[in-house]
């Protein structure tokens, strides 16, 4: 009688996500809330962004209307303030009404008004970064968090005021179930033939996509297949038709695909950068330069400093460059076996189990 009790108690605990916008803040968050079973859990979010995909009808959730705040001050800058505002007060009374333990959120600006509501009712607040440079939204309000997870040590000198600690970022769950089975029954690729993953990210990969496209005949005629993840936003995604090269929007089953490929070429988001390591794949990395502050350029660099890929620069890089890489790396299988061991050793594979941990910790 008593342990059903206990069970019901258990299982009245309540925990607000806050995660929102693109696959990288989203992702991680729904990781961890698979590994807090002892939680209801209810999500906050914005209206029109990538979590209402994603998450679904899988958990309850609230609305709010957030923005980040612009460089330049100007009546726009107003103009979010007072959302912000009118954002914090909503998120008290969801908090209050009902009856939530504290906060989980994994930055951007959404965590914003969910770290200020939720310490001002004496709520635990518990934010994870995952980038190698945290964003201002992290680095302004991170002291104000009961703790700060962050995805790579790199990320603590930014934060000497928090209270960090290096839980890696948690994968999608298809990254956790199985590493040793990939099938691509689904995609007509030959098992002994090098496989290039091609993968743009969330973020403008046009400018990437069309290098690839330039340097890959002379791929074609080293015996090597291609797979090009090419977004949906990419007006010449069709132009080149060749039997060894795969060109889709996006690809369900990339932990399998990535533990196939041979060397992967791609953007240095935190979330790709994670998967990368995790699946063992050696890769050319060629950060968004549009992103703030320059944030994958330092995601890249850890892979880069751990013996796990090579990093160019989108300015500095020409069709030619990036065919002779793929080329010299290719031929040089040493090398890149070398590069696959250097990823797996800086792997956090239980990232999830040890970021949720962390929240039972503070609530």
């Amino acid at each position: 009688m008593q342990s059903s009790s206990n069970q019901l108690e258990k299982k009245s605990r309540r925990l607000l996500i806050a995660a929102s916008g693109t696959g990288g803040h989203v992702f991680p968050a729904i990781a961890v809330a698979e590994q807090l079973p002892e939680f209801e859990i209810e999500w906050l979010g914005v209206p029109d962004r990538l979590e209402s995909q994603l998450v679904g009808d899988r958990y309850p959730m609230h609305l709010i209307s957030v923005a980040g705040f612009q460089q330049k001050l100007g009546l726009g800058t107003l103009k979010v303030l007072f959302r912000l505002i009118r954002s914090i007060w909503k998120v008290r009374q969801i908090l209050q009404k009902g009856r939530f333990e504290g906060v989980f959120t994994t930055g951007g600006y959404i965590s914003a008004p969910a770290i200020i509501a939720a310490r001002s009712l004496g709520l635990p607040v518990v934010l994870h970064e995952s980038n190698a440079l945290p964003g201002k939204v992290t680095r302004f309000f991170a002291p104000w968090c009961t703790a700060v997870a962050i995805g790579f040590d790199a990320a603590a000198k930014s934060l000497p005021k928090a209270k960090t600690v290096v839980v890696g970022t948690p994968v999608r769950s298809q990254f956790r179930v199985s590493l040793s089975h990939h099938d691509l029954s689904d995609l007509p690729i030959p098992e002994d033939v090098p496989l290039i993953v091609v993968v743009g990210g969330s973020q403008g990969a046009v400018a990437m996509n069309q290098l690839v496209r330039q340097a890959a005949p002379i791929w074609f005629e080293k015996g090597a297949w291609v797979v090009h993840l090419t977004g949906e936003n990419d007006p010449d995604a069709k132009t080149l038709q060749h039997p060894q090269y795969l060109s889709l929007p996006f690809y369900q089953n990339m932990a399998a695909l990535l533990m196939r490929a041979n060397l992967a070429i791609s953007r240095a988001g935190a979330g790709t950068i994670t998967e990368l390591t995790v699946t063992g794949t050696p890769a050319i990395l060629i950060p968004y330069p549009f992103a703030a502050e320059d944030h994958q350029a330092f995601n890249a660099k850890v892979m880069v400093d751990a013996g796990a890929a090579k990093m160019f620069r989108q300015s500095e890089l020409n069709a030619e460059q990036l065919q002779q890489a793929v080329l010299e790396l290719l031929e040089n299988r040493d090398q890149l076996e070398k590069m696959a061991n250097y990823a797996k050793s800086i792997a956090i594979i239980d990232s999830a189990e040890r970021t949720a941990q962390l929240v039972r910790q503070a609530l």
